[in-house]
């Protein structure tokens, strides 16, 4: 096609009889592709795009750290006294006036057990020995080597543990057997006469004391 003397596009002839192709009209398709190339990339970094993104981040960031904020508290109410040691309360153990010095005693009596959420009754037991002076001192009645109960011998005036031979004297202190420490001492008060004891367990089978 002949424009003002000039070929524009199609087949040009060729000295040699070769027919060749002039790609000058179809510059413009490759130009408008590159152009709209350019637009969508100036686009996709443009700084609203940039502020966009990061103003989404900040704000799925900061709902994050709400709930988290929220959920540990609430986590820490339904766990925590699954884990949390609870402390004893003063049981009324019955009337010092009633306990013999040099004799000790096994006084029984009902306390609530907590497990987690639930709490039940369950029956326990201490040793009370009265002291010459009016005091009293109580023991845990679990043998300190595995846990076993033992009984007062009067005759033999010891106290005494059928599971392995352990032997304590009144004062708690071992006189035979495999026990590794003395008797456990209970913390005790006196209120009006009446015997307040705290009762508390032990792990057995060590030299030293350690509260469960």
């Amino acid at each position: 096609m002949l424009v003002h003397g000039k070929r524009v596009g199609g087949e040009e002839p060729n000295p040699l009889g070769e027919t060749t192709f002039s790609y000058g009209s179809t510059n413009w398709y490759f130009e408008e592709m590159n152009m709209e190339q350019g637009t969508m990339a100036g686009s996709s970094s443009s700084p609203s795009g940039t502020r966009r993104s990061f103003f989404g981040w900040v704000t799925a960031g900061a709902a994050a750290l709400i709930g988290l904020g929220l959920g540990i508290p609430l986590v820490g109410y339904v766990v925590g006294p699954a884990f949390k040691r609870r402390e004893q309360p003063w049981v009324d153990v019955g009337e010092t006036g009633a306990l013999t010095p040099a004799e000790p005693k096994q006084l029984d009596y009902m306390t609530a057990a907590h497990d987690g959420w639930m709490e039940s009754k369950v029956h326990k037991a201490v040793w009370a020995v009265k002291q010459p002076d009016g005091g009293v001192t109580v023991f845990s009645p679990m043998c300190t080597h595995l846990g076993c109960g033992y009984r007062w011998d009067a005759g033999e005036k010891k106290f005494l543990c059928p599971c392995h031979g352990s032997v304590f004297g009144i004062t708690g202190e071992v006189l035979g057997g495999p026990a590794p420490r003395p008797l456990d001492v209970l913390p005790t008060k006196i209120d009006n006469g009446r015997l307040l004891v705290q009762y508390k367990e032990f792990r057995s089978g060590l030299s030293r004391k350690v509260e469960l």
